[in-house]
């Protein structure tokens, strides 16, 4: 016992070695990591930067991430430090199976630039499975007549553990008539034989019982047990033996299941119950348990389930053939599963960026690989994208690829695009996967807004009450969000003379604008400016169109009376010979309207007169002309009220008053008609002249009669009070009488003259010029002895 313990003791410092030294060139290599199974999630499995030869920093710029092909994360990366961490407890069994080399294969994907680097992480087995036997009883019927030495197969055991944890021995209770001897089949599994010591004797002992014990490798070692009934039988000389001690067979993967895959076929010599021949599989995984099944009678081995090449290539399976006496044979079947087009290829998406910003060129939108479990040509893909989307794969390394955008994208144009990503292998039937994938493009201030019109023609009547709608602008633009919300403004105006600020606003959101105060028609009849629309990106980006403002009359101005003047002086008195005929010309009403178009169109209209029929006002012109002729009995002094009009609704007017005096001494070729008018243009120059050489004269006179009357003045102790004027009886002098030809005296000059009579000398008591104004004046003193004539003239330049 001590020498076995020690045995076992250098065997356990031999593998400790082994494992040792592995796991020291296992760190030495890149990209190759072990872990032990069923350790905690979180573990420590090994510093990515450092086994790279990386910065800790470098692997967050470049924002590592560690990918699988079977979208199993197992591994979680720490960019901060670089440590590679378990993100959940691994299962060797789970994940391999009965693969003794349990390895995963992990991609560390960097960008800038693009980067994938293979790692492996290894999973160590550690003895978690005790063996066990699928047969806790095995049933062995031995004839009597068989030699000592003899053989005789019987069930392994299985343990899900591999290497050196797996099944490594096996043991059976002491007893007399035999003992185990391991052998290792073509799967390198071991498998116990049954080896005879002595003869057995039925008529002594028809059956023996005794314990089967499996051990693993593992420190401590596990066990399994399963009880062996050996019944002997009578004595069978003659073993089944098979036509072929090996068969090979191919079978498509996508066979259907119960299709035959072979048939064997073994004989036995003897006859009757030992003569009889049973098919079974021996040591048989149980992946072959779940997959074929054979006939113990006919020795048809059937297919029970799907076979799938990417997964097991090829089964090695050994039938047993067993006559009734306990007599075998053996033969090994290799089914080899040959690959079929059934596996279409798979995508899987490592980054996706959605939305992407537009105007920009070679953005990467995903980042994916692709894969097909198929082999040979089955294997090979093509990927591709439709051709009417602006955007382009691009091949990275070991099936990655990347799509980007192939120009500048317009948000405007389309805010949206749906891309399917095709990848078809070359398999028969060709066999594709399709991945489709919205991408959003985002808005960049890239559209100033646009005005619905370049200018803008708003018409506001004149008299608005403050703060008036008086029309809208409106702009629009093209982007979306902050970028598309538009602000308007009124922009600074280059007139010195125009206050806009002062005339309209403009609602900052809606572009409506408003009159600030009642504008007027006579005083601004249009003024334009510019208005700016600016939106609310960065930068902001902005358009200008001009705003026209035509304001329209309305009738708020009353006909003004430019002649004769209503200044509240002394009253306009037009002299008129009594030798005047019918239709001569009295005077002419000159009235002005501040308002246009018909608002201004003025029309006259005598409404009161002295006496009635003897004057008469033209509508249009506004000239007063005599109805008849002139007689003795017409009083001298006539009064006229004449009205101004105009044409607005509702009409406006202004009236005025004409003093007419009827004088008499002008002789009648200076009283022309209405038909003499042409004359008077040929006369026109000559009164000039006349007029300034007459204006001289009389400044001169004025001079000296102002001189005359100062003396007369200071000899006087008494001023006159009062004084009594009359128009004297004699004729005008010549140079007096208008020869215009408007048939009335000159207003260009008008003089008031007070010519003292009775004395029989004429002499001027006061002399005055007065601009376009006729009266007939009382001064307020009176002279006793002799009466004074008052009377007022002037000259009128039409």
């Amino acid at each position: 016992m001590e020498i076995g313990r020690a045995s076992t003791l250098w065997i356990r410092q031999v593998l400790l070695l082994f494992v040792l030294l592995g796991m020291s060139q296992g760190g030495s290599e890149p990209g190759l990591f072990s872990v032990v199974e069923e350790m905690q999630s979180g573990s420590f499995v090994g510093n990515l930067a450092k086994d790279l030869g990386l910065e800790v920093g470098e692997l967050s710029l470049r924002g590592a991430q560690v990918v699988s092909n079977d979208n199993k994360q197992c591994l979680q990366l720490d960019i901060n430090t670089g440590d590679l961490l378990l993100s959940e407890t691994l299962d060797r069994e789970e994940l391999c199976g009965s693969t003794e080399l349990c390895v995963l294969h992990f991609q560390v994907l960097m960008k800038n630039p693009i980067q994938l680097i293979q790692i492996e992480l290894q999973v160590r087995d550690i003895n978690d499975h005790s063996p066990f036997f699928l047969e806790k009883v095995m049933l062995l019927e031995i004839p009597e007549n068989c030699p000592v030495g003899t053989v005789f197969l019987l069930e392994s055991a299985k343990d899900l553990d591999v290497g050196i944890n797996a099944v490594h021995s096996y043991t059976i209770s002491p007893n007399s008539h035999f003992h185990i001897k391991m052998r290792v089949n073509p799967d390198n599994r071991k498998y116990p034989e049954l080896v005879l010591d002595k003869s057995l004797d039925y008529e002594e002992q028809p059956e023996l019982s005794f314990i089967l014990t499996a051990l693993d490798g593992g420190s401590p070692p596990r066990t399994g047990t399963a009880l062996v009934r050996v019944v002997v039988v009578d004595t069978n000389d003659n073993s089944p033996e098979f036509e072929q001690s090996f068969y090979e067979v191919k079978i498509p993967e996508n066979s259907v299941l119960g299709s035959l895959v072979v048939t064997v076929s073994a004989w036995d010599l003897d006859s009757g119950i030992n003569g009889e021949i049973s098919y079974t599989f021996s040591h048989a995984s149980e992946d072959i348990q779940k997959t074929f099944e054979i006939n113990q009678k006919s020795g048809e081995v059937s297919l029970t389930a799907p076979l799938d090449f990417e997964t097991i290539e090829s089964y090695s399976v050994i039938i047993q053939a067993t006559d009734g006496g306990g007599r075998f044979g053996k033969s090994t079947i290799r089914i080899q599963v040959m690959d079929e087009n059934d596996n279409a290829p798979e995508i899987s998406v490592s980054s996706m960026t959605s939305p992407i910003p537009e105007n920009s060129p070679e953005t990467v939108v995903m980042v994916f690989s692709i894969r097909d479990r198929d082999s040979g040509d089955n294997k090979r893909m093509i990927c591709s994208i439709p051709e009417d989307v602006p955007f382009v794969l691009k091949s990275s390394v070991e099936n990655y690829y990347t799509l980007e955008t192939e120009r500048k994208l317009d948000r405007e144009s389309q805010a949206e695009y749906n891309i399917t990503v095709t990848v078809t292998d070359l398999g028969t039937p060709r066999l594709k996967t399709e991945h489709s994938i919205t991408v959003q493009v985002s808005d960049v201030n890239d559209n100033a807004p646009a005005f619905t019109q370049t200018s803008y023609t708003l018409f506001v009547r004149e008299n608005n009450s403050p703060a008036l709608h008086i029309g809208s602008v409106s702009a629009t633009d093209r982007d979306s969000g902050t970028n598309a919300q538009v602000t308007y403004s009124l922009l600074p105006t280059h007139d010195p003379h125009l206050a806009l600020a002062s005339l309209v606003s403009i609602n900052a959101d809606s572009g409506h604008l408003f009159a600030l105060r009642s504008l007027d028609y006579e005083a601004l009849r249009a003024f334009e400016f510019r208005v700016g629309a600016a939106d609310r990106g960065s930068p902001a980006l902005s358009s200008d169109a001009l705003v026209r403002v035509v304001l329209v009359d309305d009738n708020d101005n009353a006909p003004f009376v430019l002649y004769p003047l209503q200044n509240g002086s002394a009253p306009c008195t037009e002299l008129l010979p009594r030798q005047a005929e019918a239709g001569s010309l009295v005077t002419k009403v000159v009235a002005v309207d501040g308002d246009s178009g018909q608002n201004a169109w003025l029309s006259y209209q005598l409404l009161k007169a002295t006496e009635p029929g003897l004057f008469g006002v033209w509508a249009h012109n506004g000239e007063v002309r005599t109805a008849r002729l002139l007689s003795e009995r017409d009083a001298a002094r006539h009064r006229l009220l004449v009205l101004v009009k105009d044409n607005g609704e509702p009409p406006l007017s202004a009236t005025v008053t004409l003093h007419v005096l009827l004088v008499d001494g002008f002789s009648q070729p200076y009283l022309p008609l209405p038909e003499a008018a042409p004359e008077r243009a040929q006369a026109d120059s000559l009164t000039v002249y006349l007029v300034i050489a007459l204006a001289s004269v009389t400044s001169l006179f004025l001079f000296s009669v102002l001189l005359l009357v100062a003396v007369r003045l200071c000899r006087r102790r008494r001023a006159a009070s009062e004084g009594r004027c009359s128009v004297p009886g004699g004729r005008f002098p010549g140079h007096l009488v208008d020869v215009s030809g408007t048939g009335t005296l000159s207003q260009s000059y008008q003089y008031e003259v007070c010519l003292m009579g009775g004395s029989g000398t004429s002499e001027f008591n006061f002399l005055k010029p007065v601009i376009s104004n006729l009266s007939l004046q009382r001064p307020g003193k009176e002279n006793e002895e002799t009466p004074t004539f008052h009377n007022s003239f002037g000259f009128n330049n039409q």
